[in-house]
């Protein structure tokens, strides 16, 4: 499996674990799998590091929201966000740069048509921080 289709399988993990708060994050993963697909390495270090940090990244984001709050952001978005901020802070391997523009294009398969620039603005802010 590829990156993009890891972080796209990653954030329809995410989407599930916040509509359905008992889902832990291998079931989600595994829902949103294909018969065909095979777990990855790199969406199950995606799903629990986003689980994991949660709070954490979710620190992160808030202070670039301007006049908006966590629980106000679309959960499509809300969970790209997650992923990227992820990415940038843990995965030193991905330049930031790299999760910002994959972020974006999640954002054109899976959110509406503000989320792609909401997402380059706040990742942009966040980029400065980290």
């Amino acid at each position: 499996m590829k990156r993009r289709k890891a972080r796209e399988k990653a954030m329809q993990a995410l989407y599930q674990m916040d509509i359905t708060s008992e889902l832990d994050a291998m079931s989600a993963i595994k829902n949103t799998l294909e018969e065909q697909e095979s777990n990855n390495e790199f969406l199950e270090k995606l799903v629990t590091g986003c689980t994991a940090h949660k709070e954490e990244l979710d620190a992160l984001i808030a202070p670039s929201l301007d006049n908006w709050k966590m629980d106000r952001i679309g959960i499509v978005d809300r969970n790209i966000l997650r992923i990227a901020v992820y990415e940038m802070k843990y995965m030193e391997d991905i330049p930031h740069s790299v999760s910002i523009n994959e972020a974006i294009e999640v954002a054109k398969t899976f959110g509406d048509e503000e989320s792609r620039r909401f997402i380059n603005g706040v990742l942009s802010k966040i980029k400065e921080t980290i």
